[in-house]
């Protein structure tokens, strides 16, 4: 509810309607523009201009000693250098006070110099041949506009600093950016802008580290209640200020302790008054304490921030600096220890995280890794109401935070000299300074109460037990409600359903007429209620969370291509997770090669669909997609010989299971895989189009990649590649005529082909087999190739 009510209020900026504030397209008489040939001068600060109704002022602001910069604030009441600043020009680079100036050129460009240094330090970079003049409005907008066509040639609203006023829109390429301090107006580590995926984000920003806060990182975007920007980048207007009323002053800025709020003050009143703030407990905005500390807050006295025991801080005057250490830890695992602080989060900075580790397990893990500072032990739920230990060990002690109703424990790493006590792990606590007063604790002897006591104490504890059970009972019916509002949303979202585990046992027969096998799991033909036939695949490894597995199968849900298999489903039960697909008549292309079936059309038709299928995962689908494994035996065909590409979303299933899986480590299949993966080079999309280009070549001789010669010693499954391919360039480039087409194409097709679209095809493939991933084209290219479109380009 909370989440959702702030993700509304989010907008209110965006249509904080007050009627009498009009936009610069309104008929409000304007005073002092700013003519072509004019200038504003830092000597002259008095000199500025001002909005139709004296609401707004820009002009030169003092920053510091003798430094200005240009800007845009609030004018009324007066407030004479400890105004409210919504606009800046120059926040990063102010301009010395004797001689700056800001000048509008007859070409209409805007020009701020710096008589110090004499350099141009800020331009609008706006040309015109008509003449123009710049304006103030009662929005708060600065603009420069042209006088006779009145087209608007730059705008302040188009480049907000850390403000945004009624009116004012917010686009995906819009920036909000704090400032460092109440009194330093320069940039400083808090951004709000909308990400790839077009959602609106709150991200710190710091000297070495960046990270996202709001909305919660660890939620889906649809659980945090974001949903993507709009495709038009106009935001929505869907709210209003919770004290809506057209006689309020209003701003929402970024202050510069990383919380975004909504301030209104009645006009002419010198107080602003908080109407909203997107994050009500500080401690969760990263960065506050900086590094090596933990921020505890109180609200009574408010947030602290607190260096972890072996640290100092930094700069006793900024603490976003945080601590620094003062014992530094051996490498030795011997001469280190733990020390424990109950309900203490450090977010973020994982080198992995370890399902159902004990203590012991943890600590081992982070004491064999000498970057490891210290570790997170904590309860999550998952798939059942029993606590789930998760280990992460950290690199980093960063957005530290002391939280009740945090369900883990922070262990942080210190040398086991810096602690007389023999115990390995100590308890600190954080919310009793030196000098407070502790509780004795004293054993006192009492009476024996009378029977009616006794009686009260036996029924408060029937009614405390019976409570407790209620509890646990709601909590259940809580958690099945959660699985099924997410089985929902799965379902509306992708268009396929979740099945029992039970119903696809019995759908298979006890699994037991097995069609495919292969590293990510077994397919077993199956007939779902319905009478309709599936192929029904079961993971070998998929060990994740049901959260995470489900959010995987939404996004390989939403992918949709006639060359991709269709996916019907899924199953996610407790430890099973299986994948539900459409059956295809015909199999595999590994089990048609050898078929007179597959004539040349047929695999020429074949390959332009694999193409086009892949060609849509790497470049088109929302979600950026490897196969990482093409081979014939994920290319299945259906009743026409139409194929269609299968398993491509197993390298996102599978890959979260293990922290310690990733693109370091080989995949694919032997005879298929491309250089990079045997030399441990960067991973790109191009490992695909050398698989795919080796699958063209065994389409038209018809020979494996891994039957084609014998096994190097040294080189091993590259060599085998090598000699597929080098037979096929030694029979093309030895020619000296089209007859070695005759030579390697498959006899099974006959003398009846087409030899130059089998050339063509054999062309493509060569190149897509490069040994350089660089020279290798794109699917999309070698769609266009195949087809004949651009292939002159590539020869």
């Amino acid at each position: 509810m909370a989440t959702s009510l702030s993700t509304s209020l989010i907008l209110i900026v965006f249509s904080l309607i007050i009627s009498n504030l009009f936009s610069y397209s309104s008929s409000s008489t304007l005073k002092g523009p700013l003519n072509e040939g004019s200038s504003l001068s830092a000597e002259n600060p008095d000199r500025v201009l001002i909005s139709p109704s004296g609401i707004f002022s820009a002009g030169f602001y003092p920053v510091g000693d003798n430094a200005y910069s240009f800007a845009i604030w609030f004018n009324e009441p007066s407030c004479f250098n400890s105004c409210t600043v919504v606009w800046m020009a120059n926040r990063d680079t102010p301009v010395n006070g004797r001689g700056s100036k800001l000048s509008l050129h007859k070409t209409s460009n805007l020009v701020l110099t710096d008589a110090g240094v004499s350099v141009t330090i800020w331009e609008t970079n706006t040309f015109s041949v008509s003449s123009s003049s710049l304006y103030l409005y009662d929005t708060g907008n600065l603009a420069l506009i042209t006088i006779k066509e009145r087209v608007i040639l730059w705008q302040s609203f188009d480049l907000p600093t850390d403000t945004l006023l009624p009116l004012q829109l917010f686009t995906r390429d819009s920036l909000l950016v704090s400032s460092r301090s109440s009194t330093n107006y320069s940039s400083g580590f808090y951004k709000l802008s909308f990400d790839v995926s077009n959602i609106l984000r709150l991200v710190y920003d710091g000297f070495d580290v960046s990270s996202s806060f709001w909305p919660d990182p660890w939620l889906l975007d649809r659980e945090a209640g974001r949903s993507s920007y709009n495709s038009s980048r106009i935001a929505m207007l869907d709210s209003f200020a919770v004290d809506y009323g057209n006689l309020l002053q209003r701003r929402l800025t970024l202050d510069f302790d990383g919380n975004l709020r909504l301030y209104s003050r009645a006009n002419e009143s010198s107080t602003w008054e908080i109407s909203w703030q997107i994050i009500s407990q500080p401690c969760k905005i990263h960065g506050v304490c900086g590094p090596n500390s933990i921020c505890s807050y109180n609200p009574g006295f408010g947030r602290k921030c607190s260096c972890l025991p072996g640290y100092k801080m930094k700069n006793l005057a900024d603490w976003t600096l945080g601590c620094e250490t003062e014992d530094k830890v051996s490498c030795d695992m011997n001469e280190a220890t733990f020390l424990q602080f109950s309900h203490v989060e450090m977010y973020g900075y994982d080198f992995g995280y370890f399902l159902n580790y004990t203590l012991d397990m943890c600590e081992d893990v982070c004491l064999r890794r000498c970057d490891c500072r210290g570790f997170i032990l904590k309860y999550v739920f998952q798939n059942h109401p029993e606590n789930v230990p998760y280990c992460f060990p950290k690199t980093q002690m960063l957005n530290g935070y002391d939280s009740p109703s945090f369900r883990g424990d922070l262990y942080l790493k210190v040398p086991k000299t810096s602690h007389s006590d023999n115990s390995s792990i100590k308890q600190l606590s954080l919310d009793c300074p030196d000098g407070a007063v502790k509780q004795l604790e004293r054993r006192y002897d009492k009476s024996d109460g009378s029977l009616l006591q006794k009686f009260l104490f036996a029924f408060a504890s029937i009614i405390g037990i019976i409570e407790i059970l209620a509890t646990i009972f709601v909590r259940f019916l809580l958690i099945r409600s959660k699985e099924k509002s997410d089985q929902d949303y799965i379902l509306a979202g992708t268009g396929f359903k979740r099945f029992s585990y039970s119903e696809l046992k019995k759908a298979t027969r006890d699994f037991s007429e097995e069609i495919g096998r292969g590293a990510a799991g077994t397919v077993y033909k199956g007939v779902l209620d319905g009478q309709r036939v599936a192929a029904i695949k079961r993971l070998n490894d998929a060990s994740q969370g049901e959260t995470e597995f489900l959010a995987e199968v939404s996004t390989v849900g939403k992918i949709n291509h006639m060359n991709l298999i269709e996916m019907y489903g899924y199953c996610a039960e407790g430890k099973h997770r299986l994948l539900v697909y459409e059956y295809m008549e015909h199999g595999s292309l590994a089990e048609n090669l050898s078929s007179k079936e597959l004539d040349w059309r047929k695999r020429l038709e074949i390959a332009v669909g694999t193409a086009k299928g892949l060609a849509y995962l790497h470049e088109e689908c929302l979600e950026w997609v490897l196969h990482c494994d093409v081979k014939p035996e994920n290319i299945l065909l259906d009743d026409d010989y139409r194929p269609k590409v299968s398993d491509f979303g197993l390298s996102r299933l599978l890959s979260r299971a293990d922290p310690r899986n990733s693109f370091s480590r080989i995949r694919g299949t032997r005879g298929y895989i491309a250089p990079e993966w045997i030399f441990n080079m960067p991973i790109t999309s191009k490992v695909d189009v050398y698989s795919y280009g080796m699958v063209a070549l065994e389409m038209v001789t018809g020979k494996s990649p891994s039957l084609m010669g014998g096994q190097d010693s040294e080189t091993g499954e590259e060599l085998k590649h090598k000699r597929l391919v080098e037979w096929v360039n030694e029979k093309r480039n030895g020619a000296s005529t089209k007859s070695w087409v005759k030579e390697i194409v498959d006899p099974i097709m006959g003398a009846d082909y087409d030899a130059e679209k089998m050339e063509n095809l054999i062309g493509v493939a060569l190149k897509c087999v490069a040994e350089g991933k660089d020279s290798r084209p794109t699917m999309s290219q070698v769609v266009k190739m195949i087809l004949q479109d651009e292939y002159d380009h590539w020869q």
